[in-house]
């Protein structure tokens, strides 16, 4: 039996999601209800930072899957129980006491037997999904080539990207390409928002905003880019975008904090990407992370 410990939070629990998705096995989702305590960094295998433990009563699983520091120490109890644990993020204290760790090259970890270092974060994004997405949407396949794909985020802690920061990280992704395909971020904001579509206006596009009607376009907009431009301020956009074979281009749009400086710092240090207004980054292949990630699991007999 699998488990998944699944954070309040959408983008960590997407970490631990896409694991047990690609593993095609069974497996139970237990949402995670933290309290007060949980801010606490807990040193020791511990459920008290949960507000919530009636999920927790046997048969205890064979694997667990988790990510994030607040549910490090609730894998660390399962496995005290028989569970083997992978666990992605930094845990906080416990690093040893993990059966598989998965971080990412922008935290630069120590090597370790139980470390697996991935370019940026896993996801639920396939490479199936991907390549069928684009059937859903035959109106981009009208667009003059190259297309670029801008995925805009805002400022990490708040929303409301600033509106004319917006509109030079649109100008700037106009000039690489015919046509772009724009998608924006609950942190973009509609003043930023607008700001695009007003920059956009006389040059062929797609703009599908935040909310916006109808099917979520994103997935399509990825597998259609011969050119991608990403805010900086998603760790997750960055590492989605990474499963494309397009040229990643980064746009500051701002406020970004250290994480995401170093995770920025580690994708051109690797040729992964380039800085938006810089020269095109060299060809590369898509890297599907969590595929890997699944293919380690596998090879050590644990699914």
């Amino acid at each position: 039996m699998i488990w998944v410990l699944e954070d309040p939070r959408a983008g960590t629990a997407a970490q631990a999601l896409g694991i047990a998705e690609r593993l095609g096995l069974p497996f139970r989702r237990v949402p995670l209800r933290f309290g007060p305590l949980a801010k606490l960094p807990w040193p020791w295998p511990t459920l008290v930072g949960l507000a919530d433990r009636s999920a927790f009563v046997p048969p205890w699983p064979s694997l667990v899957i988790s990510a994030g520091r607040r549910s490090a120490p609730v894998s660390r109890w399962l496995r005290r129980r028989g569970a083997r644990t992978v666990h992605a993020m930094r845990p906080g204290f416990g690093a040893c006491d993990f059966d598989l760790l998965l971080l990412g090259a922008h935290d630069h970890p120590a090597p370790a037997p139980n470390v697996l270092v991935i370019q940026g974060a896993t996801h639920r994004l396939t490479p199936e999904a991907l390549a069928a997405a684009p059937a859903a949407f035959p109106d981009f396949a009208t667009l003059p080539r190259p297309i670029v794909t801008l995925l805009l985020g805002g400022p990490v802690r708040g929303e409301g990207l600033d509106p004319g920061q917006a509109a030079r990280i649109a100008t700037e992704a106009m000039g690489l390409g015919a046509s772009l395909l724009v998608t924006a971020s609950r942190r973009t904001g509609p003043p930023a928002t607008e700001a695009v579509a007003a920059t956009l206006r006389n040059f062929p596009h797609v703009l599908y905003p935040w909310g916006g009607p109808g099917a979520n376009p994103y997935l399509a907009m990825l597998a259609k880019a011969d050119r991608l431009v990403v805010t900086g301020d998603s760790i997750s956009m960055l590492s989605e975008a990474l499963i494309t074979e397009a040229p990643i281009l980064v746009a500051d749009p701002g406020g970004l904090g250290p994480r995401h400086q170093a995770m920025i710092r580690s994708l051109l240090s690797a040729s992964l990407a380039a800085r938006l207004g810089d020269p095109l980054p060299p060809p590369r292949a898509a890297r599907d992370e969590t595929g890997r990630v699944v293919a380690e699991i596998r090879a050590r007999g644990w699914a």
